[in-house]
Parts: C-alpha cells; structure tokens; sequence
C-alpha cells in the first residue's frame, strides 16, 4: 500500500521508513521545505514538501494514501519557546488527524511516548493502565505529548478515527542526527565527557525494532488501543558502564545527589537562553531522574507479537554510527562476552 509518514527524515521516521520499504510498501515523507533529508539519502521515496501547520499541505500529501504514521515531534528538554512545541506536537497533530479522516485513511498509527504513562513509584515496570496526568507533568516535551495522545485517543473514541497508539520508550541506534537527548548522553559518556551520574534509570530499545513495532500495530494493533514499544531496563550506571565497556573506557563511579546537580541545570539553562545554544544538562532532565522510567512491552508482545533485542546491540550500533560520522575518536568493541556486560561496580 502507499503510506504518509512524517518525521521521516528524523531518527525514529527514518527507521520506520526503512522497515515500511524492507516489507514492500510505497512510501510518500511529509516534510518541510529546507529540511535536511540526509536520513533518506538513497532511499525510493515521494517527498511531499508541507507543513502540519498548513492544512492546505496535507491533502495532497494524503491523496491516494490508505495508512498514515505520525512520527513527527519536536522532542527537547529544553526549548526557549515552549508554545512553539505545543503548536508542533498538539496543534500539528490535531490538524493531520482530521486530514486523515476527511482523506478516509484506512489506519493511522500514532507515534507518542511512554512520556505519557505513569511511571511506577516503586521503580517496577509501568505498563499502558495507567496515563500521566498533564498537570504532574515535567517540561513542555511531556505536557505536549500528554495533550496530543488525548487527541488522537479522543478522535478514535468519538469520532471513528481508526488510530492505534505506540508509546516508545528510549530508542537508540543508528542515525540520531541531531542528536536526541539520549544520544547526547552516550556520545558523552563514550567520549569520558560524564565523570558522575545520577541515580535514575530508562528503558533502551533498539530503533528498529521501534519500527518494527509500528509496522506490528499497523497490521494488528487494535483501535484506540496504545502499545509500549520498549527494551531492557537498565539503571543509568549500568547504561554509562556498557558505554564505557564498548570504548575501552573506565566508567563512572561518582554518583550525585539530585539537589546538587538542579542548580547546575538552572545555570545551564540561564546561559542558553543568553547564548542561544542547547544546555549540557537541563532542569527538566534532572526532575525526571527522580524515578526510574522503567516499562513493560508484554501487551504489545502479546498482541502484536513484537520482539526487541539486548541493549548492547542497540548501543553498539548508535556508537558505531558516530563514529562513521565522525564524532567519536575511538571505535566500539563488537559485544561480545564479558565485554558486553554491565559493570556492576558502577
């Protein structure tokens, strides 16, 4: 089938446009005029140049479309604009949503976030019963995709938009361009630029198999239904050991108390609004380090069969990228064997 995807030239779409061509369907990328379309470098797709701001752009781009995945998002934790991000991820996707009804899409699958989920005070995995409420939610990232999800969910509910939901945990993996914040964080540790960490915890997934996931709801997901696409959980010293152990480094073994480093992110993120640039470390970053964003996959593993590999694949094949890239000046070691297992003294 011919398929709408936008966000595809970013790390998540251009996964997913990869896996969508891999199973022999047609792709038509929405995206803006100017953007960088690196991701797509040699890939047979239709570039449909619009905006989800302009709903003028949308029609053609759905014309002739029988499925529509949503990936697109601006995801930062930090953003000098905040309101320019809820028009992106909350206004943007109400406008595509009643594009795609009124071009009778067949099915739609939604790209949010397990932002939108209530992470368990206990630290166990947290599954899709229970949604975060917009109002404990922590940044603008969060709040908008909050807001967005209920939309989406709402349009199913009320009005027969045929949507199916995917809550992706943290993915990693090759071609984190810009990078998200997550790569930020490896491509630190991996250069020895993190000598401390906080006592927290995420969920890794492989991009691809983030993709293979979407791919899974499109064929069996049910409507108005929302799946966690996630990975392994790991404590964040055991994510900068593997880190460290793919690069020949020493891990770090300074853990910081949460107060220490919040005054640091303010003063971060002062001078990022004077200088313009992205802080190294954000308020938003620290606050949700607060509890272990550990989930659970099982329901979409049960329904939609969906699989997810080791972490350490998922993090050699994002250091393995930067470096192609040249932003790493070591090479990863191949997992393989004790190499491959976390540093438990981290």
């Amino acid at each position: 089938m011919t398929v709408l995807v936008t966000g595809g030239t970013g790390f998540v779409g251009s996964a997913l446009v990869r896996s969508l061509l891999a199973a022999g369907h047609r792709v038509r990328v929405l995206t803006r005029r100017g953007s960088s379309r690196a991701n797509l470098a040699g890939l047979p797709v239709e570039v449909a140049e619009g905006d989800l701001a302009d709903p003028a752009t949308l029609a053609p781009a759905l014309e002739g479309c029988r499925a529509l995945f949503h990936a697109a998002a601006d995801y930062r934790l930090w953003v000098p604009d905040p309101e320019r991000m809820y028009r992106a991820n909350v206004e943007g996707t109400r406008i595509l949503m009643r594009a795609a009804a009124r071009a009778e899409v067949e099915r739609v699958v939604y790209t949010s976030s397990v932002a939108t989920l209530a992470a368990r005070a206990d630290g166990e995995p947290a599954d899709e019963g229970r949604s975060a409420p917009e109002a404990e939610q922590i940044g603008p990232y969060k709040r908008s995709k909050v807001l967005a999800e209920a939309e989406v969910l709402r349009q199913a509910r009320e009005e027969g938009l045929p949507a199916v939901v995917v809550n992706p945990s943290t993915p990693v993996g090759p071609r984190d361009a810009r990078p998200t914040p997550t790569g930020r964080m490896i491509l630190d540790a991996a250069a020895g630029r993190m000598p401390a960490y906080v006592d927290t915890g995420l969920n890794l997934v492989h991009v691809d198999d983030v993709a293979a996931g979407h791919l899974a709801a499109l064929e069996h997901g049910r409507i108005g239904e929302r799946y966690i696409l996630g990975g392994e959980n790991l404590a964040l010293c055991e994510i900068l050991a593997r880190v460290a152990a793919l690069m020949d480094r020493k891990p770090p073994r300074v853990r910081l108390p949460r107060n220490l480093v919040l005054p640091v992110a303010y003063g971060a993120e002062a001078w990022a609004g004077l200088s313009g640039r992205e802080p190294l470390t954000t308020v938003t970053g620290v606050r949700l380090a607060k509890k272990r964003m550990f989930f659970s996959s099982a329901k979409a593993a049960r329904e939609l069969g969906y699989r997810a590999r080791p972490a350490d694949e998922a993090l050699a094949e994002a250091l393995e990228w930067f470096r192609a890239q040249g932003r790493l000046d070591r090479g990863p070691r191949t997992p393989a064997g004790p190499a491959s297992a976390p540093n438990r003294e981290a």
